[in-house]
């Protein structure tokens, strides 16, 4: 079985055929006509062949090119649904700093209530340690959601950090005061209607920073209202507890 043999080999062994057969029982006039045809005739198949090759790595391109259009296809559509994976696991770790802040809120909220002043010293001992205890473990859980910020955004921030920060040690110093402008930004904050004045520098503050950071503005307010609510009741029940606390009034 002869083996493949190069398309052009097999042109050249043909034309020399071609001008063998052209010399026998030919004059030189005629051998010269001849020459001149088998030549034109093997330069228009070298040509057709040339063209042929031409053809096929165009059309080899054009498969190449529509096959990396195919990956960039595909590799796109994974970015997609990675990107929708992102948010999802943004969402989910966002879910669980609330639960975990709202642990810590009920925590506080059992130790420092009025039910645990209500009970005796022993069993107030017990939960107090119970309550210790999961404070311990419900931070030991470490939940962060980054933000990203632009140097505006990064400004607006700071300076609503500060403002509250300072609402904070007020409360400490005058609750009364420090509540009516607690209010006020928290109001800021706020799309429903309030008949409570609103802090429109604060508004402009908050306005200015990131989303995600407008909801953690906004969950602090929240719980720090909730908190001063608390202890405002936990202070009225304890003074109408020592107003009839018959010892305290001096009668038996």
């Amino acid at each position: 079985m002869l083996g493949h043999v190069p398309s052009g080999a097999l042109l050249q062994s043909a034309g020399q055929r071609a001008v063998r057969s052209a010399h026998e029982d030919s004059s030189p006039a005629q051998i010269s006509v001849k020459i001149i045809n088998i030549t034109q005739s093997f330069s228009l198949m070298a040509q057709a062949k040339i063209q042929a090759k031409m053809s096929d790595a165009m059309s080899s391109k054009f498969s190449r090119t529509m096959s990396m259009a195919d990956r960039s296809g595909q590799l796109l559509e994974s970015l997609d649904q990675l990107e929708m994976r992102v948010e999802a696991l943004r969402e989910t770790a966002s879910a669980m700093e609330l639960e975990r802040d709202f642990i810590l809120e009920m925590i506080q909220s059992i130790q420092h209530g009025q039910e645990l002043r209500n009970i005796s010293a022993g069993e107030r001992e017990e939960l107090s340690l119970t309550a210790n205890r999961l404070m311990g473990r419900t931070l030991s859980v470490e939940v962060s959601v980054g933000v990203i910020r632009n140097s505006q955004q990064e400004e607006a921030l700071h300076k609503a950090t500060s403002v509250i920060d300072a609402i904070v040690k007020k409360l400490l110093d005058d609750m009364a005061a420090g509540r009516q402008q607690l209010l006020s930004v928290h109001a800021a904050c706020v799309t429903e209607a309030t008949l409570i004045p609103i802090d429109q520098k604060f508004q402009a503050l908050v306005i200015n920073c990131a989303l995600e950071d407008q909801k953690k503005i906004k969950r602090r307010l929240e719980t720090l209202v909730r908190n001063v609510e608390n202890a405002e009741n936990n202070i009225k029940i304890m003074d109408h507890q020592k107003l009839e606390d018959p010892k305290t009034n001096g009668s038996q």
